[in-house]
C-alpha cells in the first residue's frame, strides 16, 4: 500500500503557507503603504522602460517579504514544536526543518533575502538608486560560494549528474560549476522581475517542479520546503497580478533565484534547470545577446532588454506578455519534468 503521508505532508505545507501568507498580507500592505516604501523608476537610463513604466512609480516594493518570512516561519515554527512536544509525537512528523535537506536552503533563503531588503531600503531612500548589477552579481558570487563551500568540504559532494550519461565525480570543479548557476540563476530572477506578475508566476512553476523532483528523490523535507514556497509564492502573486499592490523587489528576488539554483544542485538535477526555469535563460540570454550585438554592431536588437521589455516596446499588453511567458513557463518545465523522469527510469 502506497504512504500517502508524504503528499499530505507536502500538499498541507503549501495550503498553509498560502493561508497564512494570505492573512497577513492586509498587514505588510499597509505598512508598505504608510512608510511610503515606493517603487522608483530611473530616468536617465532606457527611455523605452521608462516611458512604460513611470505610471507604476509609487507602488511599494519589497512585497517578497511575504514569501521567505512566511516559509521562515512556518519552517522554524513547526521545528520549535517538535522541539516542546518531543519527537515521539504525531506532530514531529511536521517537521521539514533537517540539517540534511533544507537547513543549507532556508538558511541561504534568509540570509539572501535581508541582504535584498537592505538594497530594496537604499533605492527606497535614494529614490532609485541601490547597488548596481555588478555590486549584485557580486554578491551572488559570495552566496553562492558559501552554499559550494559547504557542500564541498561540509557534504563532500563533487557528484555532476549528466542527463543521460550519468552521475560524475569532478573534484574541485563542482565548487566553479556550482557558483555559476547558483549566481546565474539568482541575477537571471532579477532581470525576470519586471512586469507584475511574471516573475512570481514562473518562480511557482519552477518551485512546484522541484517539489515533485524532490518528492521522487525521496527528499520529503526539501519537497515541503518547495511546496511551501510555492503555496506562499501563489499568495504573493493573487496581489502581484496586475495592477500590482506591491512589487516583489531584490529580497524576493534576490533569495528566491539563490535557493531555486541550490535546490537544483541539491536534488543534481542542475541540467533540467534551464527546461524548468526556461524563461529566466530567455531573459539572461535576451539581454547578453543585446550587448554582444550592441557592442559588433553598434545598434540594438530588441527595442529594449530583459526581453520582456521588448514585446511591451512592440505594443503588447503587459498582461499579454506576462501570461504567454507564464504559459511558455508551464509547457517547458512540462519538457522538463518528462526528461528528468525518463532519465531516471521512473517513467
Amino acid at each position: 500500500m502506497v504512504d500517502i503521508f508524504p503528499i499530505i505532508k507536502i500538499l498541507f505545507f503549501a495550503a498553509l503557507a498560502f493561508i497564512v501568507a494570505i492573512l497577513w498580507t492586509p498587514i505588510l500592505t499597509h505598512f508598505l503603504y504608510k512608510y511610503k516604501l515606493r517603487k522608483w523608476v530611473k530616468r536617465e537610463k532606457a527611455p523605452i522602460f521608462t516611458s512604460l513604466h513611470k505610471k507604476k512609480e509609487g507602488t511599494p516594493t519589497m512585497g517578497g517579504v511575504l514569501v521567505w518570512i512566511t516559509v521562515a516561519s512556518l519552517a522554524i515554527g513547526f521545528w520549535l514544536l517538535t522541539k516542546a512536544v518531543g519527537p515521539d509525537s504525531f506532530l514531529s512528523d511536521f517537521n521539514f526543518l533537517t540539517r540534511k535537506q533544507t537547513l543549507l536552503p532556508l538558511g541561504i533563503l534568509i540570509f539572501a533575502a535581508i541582504i535584498g531588503l537592505f538594497d530594496d531600503l537604499i533605492g527606497v531612500f535614494k529614490k532609485g538608486g541601490g547597488l548596481r548589477m555588478r555590486q549584485r552579481f557580486i554578491i551572488y558570487t559570495i552566496i553562492a560560494a558559501v552554499g559550494a563551500w559547504w557542500f564541498y568540504f561540509k557534504l563532500d559532494w563533487d557528484l555532476l549528474h549528466l542527463p543521460f550519461l550519468g552521475d560524475f565525480n569532478i573534484g574541485f570543479w563542482y565548487i566553479p560549476i556550482f557558483i555559476f548557476i547558483v549566481a546565474a540563476t539568482a541575477h537571471s530572477t532579477n532581470l525576470t522581475d519586471g512586469l507584475d506578475g511574471l516573475a512570481g508566476g514562473v518562480l511557482l512553476v519552477a518551485f512546484s517542479s522541484y517539489a515533485v523532483i524532490s518528492y521522487s528523490q525521496g527528499r520529503l523535507e526539501l519537497a515541503t520546503f518547495c511546496g511551501a514556497i510555492a503555496g506562499a509564492l501563489l499568495a504573493f502573486l493573487w496581489f502581484n497580478i496586475y495592477p500590482a499592490r506591491f512589487f516583489m523587489g531584490d529580497t524576493g528576488s534576490m533569495s528566491l533565484g539563490i535557493t531555486l539554483g541550490v535546490i537544483a544542485m541539491l536534488t543534481n538535477s542542475a541540467f533540467f534547470l534551464p527546461f524548468i526555469a526556461s524563461i529566466l535563460v530567455i531573459e539572461s540570454l535576451s539581454v547578453i545577446i543585446q550587448v554582444s550585438y550592441k557592442k559588433l554592431k553598434h545598434k540594438k536588437l530588441f527595442l529594449s532588454t530583459p526581453i520582456h521589455h521588448h514585446f511591451e516596446g512592440k505594443g503588447w499588453p503587459e498582461t499579454k506578455v506576462t501570461m504567454r511567458f507564464w504559459i511558455i513557463a508551464g509547457v517547458m518545465a512540462a519538457v522538463g519534468l518528462i526528461l528528468y523522469f525518463i532519465d531516471t527510469n521512473i517513467i
